[in-house]
């Protein structure tokens, strides 16, 4: 699903972000992303959904070479990639509805498909109701939960985050970790970049540690600790 073949990533004032990074996430896998601010979580995930390109090396997402993609078709390319922030990134002055159906509007989806999808969306966490509702008038973790179903409304095939618990307590947290952990139990691939260690260590997943833009350790899958993690938002 996703492939880093020997990626480097500088930047014009000559910081280098990624350093011969080889990397490999299998389809349908759940993996975590961990390490020190500026170690190249963010930067990873910006280049998997084409925010930005490799300066160096091959990346392959979903079986496509980023490199071959022209500037047209990285929006196409964009919708089989849902993506997370941890600021939400939410148009304020827009009700839950239009924020989470913009990329369904974004790609011509008739308005009647919409209006249905968008509240299968809000179903899946646990927002149904809510989607007259301002970003103002939630929660920091209905936000949150809004970005994810904003994020997973065109049913992309990979879900990747960045910090997504980074604002949240730790009770909210684990709800925003369940959610993930459903989608990828329906067959998504996910990927998550977060510092919780601990929150992370609950969910038995594979870990990649990251440090100086180079992959610096893997902590193999627990399967006998995937049990502990039972609570559903």
């Amino acid at each position: 699903m996703i492939r880093f073949d020997h990626v480097w990533k500088r930047y014009p004032n000559g910081r280098e972000a990624l350093s011969d990074l080889t990397l490999e996430i299998d389809r349908g896998e759940m993996a975590f992303l961990t390490g020190h601010s500026g170690a190249g979580k963010s930067t990873m995930l910006k280049l998997i959904a084409l925010i930005e390109r490799p300066s160096r090396g091959t990346l392959v997402v979903n079986g496509q070479n980023t490199a071959t993609v022209p500037r047209g078709k990285i929006p196409a390319f964009r919708r089989q990639v849902g993506v997370v922030f941890q600021d939400h990134k939410l148009l304020m002055d827009r009700p839950v509805h239009d924020n989470v159906g913009l990329p369904l509007v974004i790609a011509g989806v008739p308005e009647k498909e919409i209006g249905k999808r968008v509240r299968a969306a809000l179903d899946q966490v646990g927002l149904l109701g809510r989607e007259r509702s301002r970003p103002l008038e939630l929660s920091t973790g209905e936000q949150q939960r809004v970005g994810i179903a904003r994020a997973i409304i065109g049913k992309p095939s990979l879900l990747i985050a960045d910090e997504p618990t980074g604002n949240l307590d730790p009770d909210l947290s684990l709800e925003v970790m369940n959610i993930f952990k459903r989608f990828n139990e329906v067959g998504v691939t996910v990927l998550i970049a977060s510092h919780d260690v601990g929150l992370i260590e609950r969910f038995g997943m594979r870990r990649v540690m990251l440090e100086g833009g180079r992959v610096a350790g893997s902590v193999d899958p627990m399967p006998d600790l995937l049990s502990i993690v039972t609570e559903r938002p």
